[in-house]
């Protein structure tokens, strides 16, 4: 942006930041704020709270996924799992809820935001995506058998397993499992005409290909002692 003032942009991620985050309300987000986290917004405000004119801008987001997510994330992790024909080990009943969004789109949604956002704006960015974690892992495999049908796939064969929806598994929900995470992505839509190129299914078809074309990154990145277990839970024993 030649020319263009300069402007420090801060990006929340969900596990970060405030949980069910409206648009609009500059204060909005920092009532929902969990009294047990800080909030991600801390950093700026000595600017944005004592110097008006500071060209500060702040963007919340959903829960993204795409290319080259590490597999300890819920889809990466059912696929690389159901290629295998491991577990797919969902916590609870599967009933938890998360907005889902392909992270070319938020990258699109921060440039928008640094290109286009008022001074001082705050601006959530959202994939309009909602699904359970049981329905996302029964449009996984859904995808999964379009794309590297389970006859085809030598690891379930050779476990007698017919299809990828017959590794579901149901197990001990994680603690201070958040039952839903939602987004009120209106006013970067409204203010910036900015909105997600991919729906779920398309973003989640093009995952599914990249990983199934990758394979060797996805070893790369799970060598050593990692097994694909949830990091930064405390261990029992």
């Amino acid at each position: 942006m030649q020319g263009a003032s300069p402007r420090t942009l801060k990006s929340a991620t969900p596990d970060e930041g405030a949980k069910g985050l409206r648009s609009g309300n500059a204060n909005h987000g920092r009532s929902l704020v969990r009294a047990r986290q800080r909030p991600p917004q801390f950093p700026l405000r000595p600017y944005t709270d004592n110097q008006s004119s500071y060209p500060s801008l702040i963007t919340n987001c959903s829960n993204n996924y795409g290319p080259f997510q590490f597999p300890e994330k819920l889809i990466p992790l059912m696929l690389l799992n159901a290629l295998e024909a491991k577990p797919l080990p969902i916590y609870g009943d599967g009933g938890n809820v998360r907005d889902w969004l392909y992270a070319e789109d938020h990258c699109d949604g921060i440039l928008a935001v640094l290109t286009r956002g008022e001074p001082e704006g705050k601006y959530n960015i959202g994939g309009h995506g909602e699904r359970t974690n049981l329905e996302l892992v029964d449009l996984l495999c859904a995808l999964l058998e379009q794309q590297r049908a389970a006859h085809e796939n030598l690891a379930l064969r050779a476990k007698g397993v017919a299809s990828y929806t017959a590794l579901k598994s149901f197990v001990k929900d994680r603690p201070r499992h958040d039952r839903r995470y939602a987004i009120d992505s209106s006013k970067i839509r409204r203010e910036l005409a900015w909105t997600p190129k991919h729906d779920l299914a398309s973003g989640l078809a093009a995952t599914v290909g990249w990983y199934l074309a990758n394979g060797a990154w996805c070893e790369s990145v799970q060598s050593g002692r990692y097994g694909r277990e949830r990091l930064g839970l405390a261990t029992e024993g």
